[in-house]
C-alpha cells in the first residue's frame, strides 16, 4: 500500500463511526442511493468504493437484496462494516490496486473517496470503474467539488491533504470516462461534529451507455 493510501487510512482509522455519526443525516446522500435502487434489477452486484462504516451505503444496498462489496484502505472502517452489514463482503484495498473484471458490477458507489488521490489518479480510477460496469450499469459519485491540489487542511481535527476537480471539471473527467451524467446536485453539507463547517457536496448519477 502506498505511502499515500497509508496515510488516508491513518485518517479514517482515528475517525471510525465518528464519521458515519457526522455525516448520517446527508440527505442527498439518501435519495443518490434511492436513485440508484430504482435502476437496480434485483440481486445486482455493487462495487462500494471507500465503503468506510457500510452505513448508510452498503447497509441500505444490501437491505434491498443486492450483492455488496465494499473496499476501503482503513483496517478499522473495515471491521466497522463487516460488524454492522455482515450481509456485504469488505476487503482493506487501495482501489488503485484491485484488479477489476471489465463488466463485471451493475453498479458502483463512490462516495467521496477519492479526495486524498492526484488529480491523475482519480481520473484513472474513475476510468477503471466505468470499464469495470457492466452497459447499461449505474454510477453514483459524490465528492467535495474544489479547484485545489495537495491542499492541507483539518478534516474533523484529522490533518489531511485534498486534491479536488471545480464541479464542471469533475463532470468532464465523468464524461471523459464514457459516462453520461443523469442528474447532477451540489448542495451545502454540515458535519454533525464539533469542528464541522459548511462545505459544498457534489453528488452525480451516471450510468454507462449500452
Amino acid at each position: 500500500m502506498t505511502d499515500e493510501a497509508q496515510r488516508a487510512a491513518a485518517v479514517f482509522d482515528a475517525l471510525g463511526a465518528t464519521y458515519e455519526k457526522a455525516f448520517a443525516h446527508s440527505e442527498a446522500h439518501l435519495a443518490s442511493l434511492e436513485w440508484l435502487l430504482g435502476r437496480l434489477a434485483a440481486g445486482s452486484r455493487i462495487l462500494d468504493v471507500g465503503s468506510g462504516t457500510g452505513r448508510p451505503t452498503a447497509s441500505t444496498l444490501t437491505a434491498a437484496g443486492h450483492d455488496v462489496l465494499g473496499v476501503d484502505v482503513s483496517p478499522v472502517m473495515v471491521d466497522l462494516a463487516t460488524r454492522q452489514v455482515p450481509q456485504a463482503t469488505f476487503r482493506r484495498a487501495d482501489i488503485r490496486e484491485v484488479p477489476l473484471e471489465e463488466g463485471s458490477f451493475d453498479a458502483v458507489c463512490v462516495y467521496f473517496s477519492l479526495l486524498q488521490l492526484t488529480r491523475a489518479d482519480q481520473s484513472a480510477v474513475l476510468e477503471r470503474l466505468a470499464r469495470a460496469l457492466r452497459p447499461g450499469g449505474s454510477l453514483v459519485l459524490a465528492t467535495v467539488p474544489a479547484d485545489v491540489e495537495d491542499l492541507a487542511i483539518e478534516f474533523m481535527g484529522q490533518p489531511v491533504r485534498a486534491t479536488s476537480f471545480a464541479a464542471e471539471d469533475v463532470v468532464a473527467v465523468v464524461r471523459g470516462a464514457g459516462l453520461v451524467v443523469d442528474r447532477e446536485e451540489v448542495v451545502e453539507f454540515t458535519p454533525d461534529h464539533p469542528s464541522g463547517a459548511a462545505e459544498p457536496h457534489l453528488f452525480l448519477c451516471c450510468t454507462l451507455p449500452v
